[in-house]
């Protein structure tokens, strides 16, 4: 097979690890609905990644430079693959401060004695526990909770034991509202599925109260859907409903053996529900959102695989899987405000770089959108495989590529430097504070009213100058704190020369 390591033919006039393109727009953006201003921050953080926070940029030498939108690619660990064996699928990493422990929730897949001319998988399938004190180095506990499992080390922590022929897969934590944990510590979602599952079958939620035991007995069944890839549920604060990102099977390929009748099943879906612990097609129905486009067609990845999603300071973070019939998948970070409209990179950039010809993940990677936050860094653990989809003759690792916290995507000033004006925001009251990296230029901030006029103090000859790399610096002016403004309508305006900024808020 032939890797096609540019999706397209043009050079790329930014090094290799920063992928640079305008955002190309799947369907309506979501911030179409213009906000209404003056935005209330609160004190999260505010990306740049899209207009929905910034209402313009330029750049001082316009005719020959400009702002640029940068999405920057993951590291890849030194130490990868982290382990080998069980060959892991899609996973799902928290960390327990209280255990001083990360706790990996993953799909292992063991061969059966399916004959290969005869339908069905190659592998059986269970959801299995592996932990670390230090995130890199993991012990896969000889738990036996389900001796009649034969996995060595038996690991295994969501199954039925009155049924074994049920085999779970596809796990993902997620935070419930308030008052809907029902007394567990972590919540699960994940799938039922395999012959006899009957009325087993399906997506559903489970609890424990330690990370190692799972309520079977409580389980419950949210949605008889057989949507076989990573579905992920996230709770939608600022819209009190929980949302479900998963394939909408029960339209295409729900009858008939060809295509014409079949359809596509693999594209992303969205369902919601006001409830978590309900049956959600009593009200809802999968509905299909995002389908691949011009821009992966041109390299023949016509399907999607999923899309594990995750909302991180009201903004939905989708880890897209671009799958070319019957071999490659990558992970692709998209973005929305709404989580019905995904924006994309023009140029399709990887989340994680495929391995070099030969190695464990040169063929297939899933990224979990499970980051976990160590220091200034965001931990993304994926499977990696080194064959493609269309054989089971590929064996899958787990590795581990970082990122600084908040960063999959800037803006960038030019060398002449340029200015990112925001909407008319009201300040919540504390410092301001910005995650940027300027050690080769600088940034400044001036502070405007709704007009542009700047206001008094705060131009930027008295902004501090940073010229640093920082995840949460604190800009002053001549030693004064932005707390000063704390109710006002005001603009910010941040100049950028050679720096990237990657997220702004107001502190505690």
């Amino acid at each position: 097979m032939i890797r096609t390591r540019a999706l397209f033919p043009y050079p790329a006039p930014l090094p290799a690890l920063l992928l640079v393109a305008a955002l190309f727009v799947c369907g309506t953006p979501a911030w179409a609905q213009l906000p209404q201003e003056p935005l209330e921050i609160g004190h999260e953080p505010q990306f740049v990644l899209d207009n929905y926070i910034v209402d313009n940029h330029w750049a001082l030498r316009s005719k020959r430079e400009f702002v640029q939108r940068v999405f920057h690619q993951a590291k890849k660990h030194g130490q990868n693959p982290l382990w080998s064996g069980d060959k892991p699928s899609y996973l799902w990493v928290v960390r327990d401060e209280e255990a001083g422990l990360f706790r990996m929730y993953y799909q292992r897949n063991l061969r059966n004695d399916t004959p290969a001319d005869e339908k069905g998988g190659k592998f059986n399938t269970w959801i299995a526990y592996a932990e670390s004190k230090d995130g890199l180095h993991w012990e896969r506990p000889d738990l036996k909770l389900f001796p009649d499992l034969d996995a060595r080390p038996n690991n295994v922590v969501v199954a039925w034991k009155d049924s074994p022929t049920v085999q779970t897969c596809a796990p993902c934590i997620f935070e419930p509202r308030p008052g809907d944990n029902r007394g567990y510590r972590w919540l699960m979602l994940y799938r039922a599925k395999g012959r006899g599952s009957g009325e087993t079958a399906g997506i559903r939620v489970v609890g424990t109260k330690d990370g190692v035991h799972w309520d079977m007995a409580g389980d419950m069944r949210i949605a008889h859907l057989h949507s076989d890839h990573p579905n992920t549920v996230s709770y939608d604060a600022r819209r009190d409903e929980y949302v479900m990102f998963c394939r909408p099977k029960h339209i295409y390929r729900a009858f008939g053996e060809e295509m014409l009748d079949t359809g596509a099943s693999r594209r992303v879906a969205r369902m919601a529900s006001k409830s978590l612990w309900t049956d959600w097609l009593q009200t809802a129905r999968p509905q299909t959102i995002l389908i691949p486009d011009a821009g992966d067609n041109r390299e023949h990845f016509n399907y999607f695989y999923g899309m594990p999603t995750r909302i991180y300071a009201g903004v939905y973070f989708g880890f897209l899987e671009p799958f070319r019939l019957n071999d490659y998948i990558y992970t692709e970070v998209v973005a929305s405000r709404d989580g019905f409209h995904f924006e994309r990179f023009a140029d399709r950039p990887k989340l994680i770089e495929y391995g070099e010809e030969g190695s464990w993940d040169d063929t297939m990677i899933f990224a979990s959108p499970g980051w976990v936050e160590v220091g200034d860094q965001w931990w993304i653990y994926y499977t990696g495989w080194d064959g493609p989809h269309g054989t089971s003759e590929r064996d899958g690792a787990i590795g581990l590529a970082t990122i600084r916290k908040e960063g999959f995507v800037s803006l960038r000033g030019p060398q002449g430097g340029g200015v990112v004006c925001t909407r008319v925001l009201k300040w919540p009251g504390g410092d301001l504070r910005v995650n940027a990296a300027a050690t080769d230029g600088e940034l400044r901030v001036r502070v405007s009213d709704a007009d542009r006029r700047p206001i008094d103090g705060f131009n930027y000859d008295d902004c501090q100058t940073f010229a640093g790399d920082d995840v949460a610096h604190a800009v002053t002016w001549n030693g004064t704190s932005l707390d000063k403004l704390k109710g006002r309508e005001i603009r910010l305006e941040f100049f950028l020369r050679d720096a990237d900024l990657y997220t702004f808020r107001a502190a505690e």
